[in-house]
Formats: C-alpha cells, structure tokens, sequence
C-alpha cells in the first residue's frame, strides 16, 4: 500500500489536472457556441448554392465557366485534408489523418505510386504528420486561417485552387473534413470539390426550376465560383465547430474521470491512514504491555 504522502501528492495532481480540464471545458463551450452560430447560419445557405450549382453544372460544359465542371483522366490528385492546430479534442485530427492516409495509399494508389498525390493541410496536426514522413507530397501548408476564420480570408485560398485545377496542375481536388451534428457528434466527411458533380436527376427540370435573369452566361460566371468559395468556407467552419465541439466533449469526459480518480484516491488514502492508526495504537499497546512485562 502506498504511504500518506505519495496517496496525497497524487490527490493534488489529480485535482489540478481536474482545474485545469474544466476551465479548458468552459473556453471551449463559448468558442463552440460563436462556431456553431456560424455554421448553421451558413449551411442552408451553402446548400442551396451547391444545388443549384450541381444542376447547372451540365448546361455550363460549352461555357467559359465549364471548365470547373471538366472531367479529366485523374492522374494528379489534390486532397484538402483540414484538422486543428492543438490537440486534446479526442480523435477529431486522427480521424482526418487516418482517412486522408487512406485515401492516398488505397483510392489513389496508382497516382501515389506515380508521386501525383499531394495533400493541402489546414491545420498544424495535419501538416505535422504529412510534413514529417516520407511518401507524403504536401503542396501548401495553411495553420493562421483558424486565428481568423472569415469569408474574405478563405477567398484567395479557394481562389488559388479553382486556378490549379483549371491549369490542369490537378486532375481532381478533394476535401476531407469533419462536419458538425453537435458538440458530441462530428462525421468525417471526404467529397468531391471539382471537378464539379452535376446533378443528372435534377437536370431535367431546370428550365422548370429556374428563371434567368438577366441570362444565364452572367449567372454562371457569377454564381460558380463563388459557389466554390462558399462550399471551402462552410468545410472550415464545419471543422471549427466541429473541433470545439470534440475538444469540450473531450474535456468533460476528463473532469469526469479525474472526478472518479479522486473518489478512488481519496478511499485508498483513507485506508492507509486508518492502516497508520491501527499500527501506531499496536505499537502503543505492545509498548505498554512490555512495560507491565
């Protein structure tokens, strides 16, 4: 059994851990609820740009604009892995990590073998593991857009991807992410960012569904790209949500456990204390006993 002091410099420990937990719990909560304001604001919003774009997306191929929508041999890859910059959110950047690995080495294996997969990391945990082993090409490496997550700052980025993928620098760019549900679920989630996926059910009906005006050349001009500005916009803010989220979640589970560990500590500490009393009141009587001796 261990002694007083060490069952006590433990219950110390673990009482600061537990402080320490539950204050990152508390930031963590208010960050989510600026996080996830923002992200179902926007989700309706992305959601009907992206639809509306996967159904014109197959009136656009004779366009300037279809070049987003080109279907191409995939012999170069691009893949927008986005995690966090910090740990302690459980396996919120594990998941991202795993799946991306995935995707290189099983969906795209013959392009990783050609060394024609490359991964854009949002986020320091990703850029971590990708950056520092081998048999990884990281194209562009991005940590400050969480300091200040905003439309006009995700702009250039998405910008700077639309145009590799019409230079034909990549045949296919994809996204890999996860979204948020609630501060308890997130879904891993890896789509398709262009070429752009038309929607060949919905296509039929477009004259029926839409109006255009003033026609719909300047509609298009306008409305895809910022459709794909909107869609890299809703995935990071998915992930920042999602990120706050699994790190509060992560926290109160510790609370919780440090909250178990003191109780467990706490009666381990008060047998050997009881154990110490016993010895001392044997050693008195076997003292006085001897003296009668």
């Amino acid at each position: 059994m261990p002694s007083l002091k060490e069952v006590r410099t433990r219950i110390d420990s673990v009482k600061s851990t537990q402080q320490i937990t539950s204050a990152m719990k508390m930031v963590a909560a208010s960050k989510l609820r600026r996080a996830q304001n923002a992200i179902l604001k926007m989700r309706p919003y992305a959601s009907k740009l992206n639809e509306i774009l996967q159904n014109l997306s197959n009136s656009i191929d004779n366009s300037s604009e279809g070049a987003y929508s080109a279907i191409r041999p995939v012999d170069k890859v691009l893949i927008i892995s986005i995690a966090s910059n910090r740990g302690l959110c459980g396996a919120f950047n594990a998941n991202v990590i795993k799946e991306t690995h995935k995707r290189i080495t099983e969906t795209y294996q013959r392009q990783n073998e050609a060394g024609n997969v490359f991964v854009y990391c949002f986020g320091k945990k990703v850029n971590d593991f990708f950056g520092s082993k081998e048999g990884y090409k990281v194209s562009n490496t991005n940590i400050e857009i969480f300091d200040d997550l905003s439309f006009e700052n995700v702009v250039p980025l998405a910008e700077q991807v639309m145009e590799d993928f019409t230079s034909k620098k990549y045949d296919k760019i994809e996204i890999i992410y996860n979204q948020f549900k609630n501060a308890a679920t997130q879904r891993l989630i890896s789509e398709q960012y262009l070429p752009i996926q038309s929607n060949e059910e919905d296509v039929t009906n477009l004259a029926a569904d839409y109006i255009f005006e003033p026609n719909k050349e300047d509609i298009v001009r306008e409305l895809i790209p910022k459709s794909l500005k909107i869609q890299l916009y809703k995935a990071l803010l998915d992930s920042f949500a999602s990120e706050h989220g699994a790190r509060m979640t992560a926290m109160h589970k510790a609370t919780d456990n440090a909250e178990e560990l003191l109780k467990d500590l706490q009666l381990t500490y008060n047998k050997a204390r009881q154990a110490s009393i016993t010895n001392e009141i044997l050693e008195i009587v076997s003292g006085a006993e001897a003296l009668k001796g």
